[in-house]
């Protein structure tokens, strides 16, 4: 089952996010990400990995690594779950079939307990193989619905879909359910087999074959050409005389007994389990060779309509996505150890404020940002060249709207250590209590420090 999901993603996670962002945004409309998109300029690369950038930053942002983790948890414990039913059954086919040896084994009842099963899903996975390109069948379907819900996420709901989407490319999802369907059963016949040389190393059973319409002939031919392969392990095969006495129900012929027994688990060997491994281990050898292969489908109407946004022609304004209807936590500084330098920005200053205060030689200052052209130049210039510490002033006359807010996050996540500067009001004028409330509630629930004293010595020097 798959592991937990690293900090770094390998190869396979970052296309099977990059495709659970797709369909989410195909199911759910457009993500607001015209910071993921700067982000993934600044990282710069082919159209694919811009792509993958961009995927991942909205990814980490609304919660998908750790929605991906709870799903191979899910998955975990489903296929530990399916793990546990194949044992089970395959001990319960082989405690059935022997019985408590009492009574005779009918040896050709007993092959078909332990076999028959096995053969009907195994000719029923080759014909969905051939004919209907479902290689997962029942059992890979299961799996996928035990690991969804038991992963108990609603963020997860996209990531089956989307790892089956990205497995289609190159058809891999046959190979990999494929892989699961045979190590299931290669359990099972596993199981069947140790605990059938445990029953008969541990009692004592007579073997005995029947028939109303069949002649002795038939049983005779079906028991020596099944007995070929077998043979050339090593395994007893009943000869002519043994065969024939053991269709006397009369008659337990003891030098027979071990004859059967072999001939029975050599049997099982071949024609139960060998296949299935031999299976499991194609279908492991195709999967790693075309995991290795996978690429993003860049004809995909979505990523097409990403290239303009991620690779533009020209730079130019336009209307921005929806703002989202909840805030996410900025996460400041996370990216960016390292980084050196000190800026000082303001937010939306009326002229009653004066402007720039007396700074630092080592301290820069970006302005006051007033319209959408000076914020976005600003972020662009912050991504490429973040700062190691970013003091935001704002006046706490203002409401926190929305849109204020979201701004301070962004340039928060540009920086690797960010402060708010809630400024004093001008001589003679009273600040509202309440709304210096709201603000304070709001820079805490995106968790930055704010105070209302200027932050030089901060800026300068890295500490109050």
């Amino acid at each position: 089952m798959p592991a937990p999901l690293p900090a770094s993603p390998n190869p396979l996670d970052r296309l099977w996010l990059t495709e659970a962002v797709r369909l989410r945004e195909e199911h759910a409309g457009p993500l607001d990400d015209a910071e993921a998109n700067r982000q993934a300029r600044v990282q710069g690369g082919a159209l694919p990995d811009l792509i993958e950038h961009r995927a991942l930053w909205l990814a980490r942002r609304d919660g998908l690594f750790d929605a991906l983790r709870h799903w191979r948890q899910g998955a975990k414990l489903a296929g530990y779950a399916l793990m546990l039913l194949a044992l089970v059954t395959g001990a319960g086919l082989a405690l059935a079939t022997l019985g408590d040896g009492i009574r005779p084994v009918n040896v050709f009842w007993a092959l078909g307990s332990l076999l028959g099963l096995n053969l009907l899903t195994l000719l029923g996975w080759l014909l969905g193989f051939l004919f209907a390109g479902d290689a997962g069948g029942a059992l890979g379907r299961l799996w996928l619905w035990l690991s969804e819900k038991l992963a108990r996420d609603a963020r997860a709901v996209q990531l089956a879909p989307a790892l089956l989407t990205v497995l289609e490319q190159r058809r891999l999802g046959r190979w990999l359910l494929g892989l699961g369907v045979h190590g299931l059963w290669l359990v099972a016949m596993s199981s069947a087999l140790v605990t059938l040389l445990a029953l008969l190393a541990t009692r004592r059973y007579g073997f005995v074959w029947e028939t109303t319409i069949l002649g002795e002939g038939a049983f005779v031919s079906l028991t020596q050409a099944l007995g070929v392969l077998p043979s050339l392990l090593g395994f007893s095969v009943p000869d002519m005389a043994q065969i024939r006495a053991s269709g006397d129900l009369a008659n337990g012929v003891e030098s027979a007994r071990q004859s059967w027994a072999g001939w029975l688990v050599g049997v099982v060997l071949i024609y139960g389990l060998l296949p299935r491994l031999l299976l499991a281990l194609l279908c492991l050898w195709r999967w790693r060779r075309g995991r290795a292969q996978l690429r993003l489908d860049l004809q995909l109407p979505a990523y097409r309509l990403l290239r303009e946004r991620l690779q533009p022609s020209s730079e130019r304004l336009g209307v921005s996505d929806a703002a989202p209807a909840q805030l996410h936590a900025p996460s400041a500084g996370a990216q960016l150890d390292g980084s050196e330098g000190a800026v000082l920005v303001a937010i939306e200053l009326d002229q009653s404020q004066p402007w720039p205060p007396k700074l630092p030689k080592t301290v820069a200052d970006a302005g006051v940002l007033d319209d959408r052209e000076q914020r976005r130049r600003l972020l662009e210039q912050l991504t490429r060249f973040p700062p190691q510490r970013l003091a935001i002033a704002c006046d706490p006359r203002r409401s926190p709207d929305r849109g204020t807010l979201a701004l301070i996050g962004e340039l928060s996540r540009c920086a690797a250590q960010s402060r708010v500067w809630l400024l004093q009001p001008p001589a003679g004028e009273a600040l509202d209590s309440h709304r210096l409330q709201d603000w304070h509630q709001a820079l805490d629930s995106l968790g930055l420090p704010h105070s209302g004293s200027a932050p030089m010595t901060w800026l300068e020097t890295g500490h109050d």
